[in-house]
């Protein structure tokens, strides 16, 4: 009979092999806990703040009228942490023709002192708000 060396003979994954996979599974779902609802959040702004512009600038509002808009909205959809004011600035406000450029970001704890922190940008216009 023919004598078989330790690694051929091996069958299944090492202990070691084990632990490390379920390590790495486990930060993996820690990342998709910490990251995926801020992007959730965020489409869920974005889609807010395209509707109101869209009714805002065909109602000719002002400026001033949007941001009440928004602020409302947002309070209505129990967002109590974020205001219009800290989430956007104006690139157009002219009445009827109101555009916004969309910039915060949003930190979530990862593990301890480690944080993960979420940057969103992007403009907001007539033709996006369609």
């Amino acid at each position: 009979m023919q004598q078989l060396s330790g690694l051929a003979t091996q069958r299944g994954a090492s202990v070691t092999s084990i632990v490390f996979i379920i390590m790495v599974l486990g930060v993996a779902a820690k990342l998709t806990v910490a990251i995926v609802p801020a992007q959730i959040g965020d489409y869920q702004l974005t889609k807010t703040l395209s509707t109101e512009l869209l009714e805002s600038n065909n109602n000719n509002e002002t400026a001033k009228q949007f941001v009440a808009r928004v602020n409302r909205q947002l309070s209505i959809n129990a967002d109590y942490n974020t205001t219009a004011e800290e989430v956007f600035t104006f690139t157009n406000k002219k009445t009827g023709q109101l555009a916004i450029y969309k910039q915060y970001a949003v930190t979530n704890n990862f593990f301890s002192n480690i944080d993960i922190v979420n940057r969103f940008e992007g403009d907001i216009d007539m033709a996006a708000a369609e």
